[in-house]
């Protein structure tokens, strides 16, 4: 391929030889280094490629060999300049074109996130855009670091970021922790496990359900629970206070830190799923409305409209981005926007459809309690159909981590002979 293109930026030709002897011409041509390619027969005689430079070394060999050498093809760059010398036009165009591709490669046209679920790719589009990172930005102005950093500090649930630029794109791939619940007020995250002073915030571990403990392993505090030991949420599994006591076995003051610890218990949860035996659903007719646009940046010019007298309808939009290679974006794209009506028709579920959906369901539900590293021991569950609806339910014995932090209590202790209370945070 690369020597391809190097022979046609040199130029090369196609010629035919003929004569009482081309192969004695051939052996000639080996004889002096001259390189050909393509060889194949033509009538009496042969024909061939070889380079601009070696044709004009062919007059002697054709007159010592009593061979005639025709000129068939040329090929190549050089040729193709000197054909079109007088388009002077278009070869301005054409510098044209390669200095506004070249301007073209100094920005960034586009932003692509990988493997984000909980954030959509709007909102995180627009959050950096308020830090300043858009389309239409120099590469040169392009901070990945600081974009990890900042992705990571406004969204604590993303555990893993990564930032690149490839050709005109900027790609941002994300891990996020399935693990993480947000409280109602929104404090979440490791900053909460700090004190304002900067400080470990002590912290105990209580049960976040009841349960039969089944393991513990604990890294700091002081476990109050045993294997085999039935809890109830609330509970006090790992306290964060730890007793200091002298010689005579009198606690003097405590210590505090955060409580560590992976405490697994057989725990139970009631499963309830139900359904109506009639749905409506969407019956589509022939009445859509298409509006095919192109978008310039952040400007889109519309041919058409998609509004009309629907009682119902349903938009939908398809984007196609103009590019050159992988990922070297232009700023423009092209796409059509649908509109398609509808109407509701009433529909009664067989009994097999919803055994079917409420099994798909209940599967889907173990799914996600699996992938939270719960593990499911036996279930209960079935399936009851009535006139009007069907439900889906019952128990299912699950083994699962049943920690939850809380803030450790802090206690002080008064000194024999003093009224002044002294607490013991160190």
């Amino acid at each position: 391929m690369i020597r391809s293109f190097i022979r046609y930026l040199k130029g090369y030709v196609k010629i035919r030889i003929q004569g009482f002897s081309p192969e004695r011409f051939l052996n000639m041509c080996s004889y002096h280094d001259i390189y050909i390619w393509g060889l194949a027969p033509a009538g009496n005689g042969y024909e061939m490629y070889l380079s601009i430079a070696d044709f004009r070394r062919l007059k002697p060999l054709a007159r010592k060999t009593h061979s005639k050498v025709k000129l068939v093809r040329r090929c190549g760059f050089p040729f193709f300049l000197f054909r079109y010398r007088k388009r002077k036009l278009f070869f301005f165009g054409l510098l044209i074109c390669i200095i506004l591709l070249k301007i073209y490669s100094l920005f960034i046209w586009d932003i692509h996130f990988e493997g984000n679920e909980k954030w959509p790719d709007e909102t995180l589009a627009e959050y950096l855009k308020s830090e300043g990172v858009a389309p239409l930005m120099l590469k040169s102005e392009v901070d990945c670091p600081g974009i990890v950093k900042n992705i990571r500090k406004e969204y604590n649930d993303i555990v893993w970021v990564s930032a690149s630029v490839d050709g005109s794109r900027l790609k941002i791939q994300i891990k996020e922790n399935d693990d993480t619940f947000l409280s109602e007020s929104g404090a979440a995250g490791a900053d909460e496990k700090t004190s304002a002073g900067g400080e470990e915030r002590p912290t105990d571990l209580i049960a976040a359900s009841d349960g039969v403990i089944t393991s513990i392993v604990t890294r700091s505090g002081v476990p109050q629970v045993h294997v085999g030991d039935e809890v109830k949420k609330g509970d006090i599994l790992v306290l964060g206070r730890v007793d200091v006591v002298n010689d005579s076995g009198e606690v003097t003051g405590y210590q505090y830190q955060q409580s560590d610890a992976d405490i697994f218990a057989d725990t139970q949860l009631e499963y309830t799923d139900s359904i109506a035996r009639t749905y409506q659903e969407k019956v589509y007719d022939d009445k859509n409305r298409y509006q095919p646009y192109i978008r310039v940046g952040e400007v889109r010019i519309s041919i058409g409209s998609v509004s009309g007298e629907y009682e119902n309808r349903e938009l939908s939009v398809t984007e196609h981005p103009l590019k050159a290679g992988e990922n070297f974006y232009l700023p423009f794209s092209w796409g059509i926007k649908k509109a398609r009506s509808y109407t509701f028709q009433k529909k009664t579920y067989t009994e097999e459809e919803i055994r079917r959906i409420l099994s798909g369901n209940f599967q889907q539900f173990c799914k996600d309690l699996e992938e939270k590293g719960i593990q499911i021991r036996e279930n209960s569950v079935k399936i009851h159909l009535y006139a009007d609806s069907a439900s889906a339910s019952g128990t299912l014995w699950l083994n699962e981590r049943i920690t939850e932090e809380a803030d450790t209590e802090i206690l002080t202790i008064e000194r024999k002979g003093t009224d002044e209370p002294v607490g013991t945070d160190d």
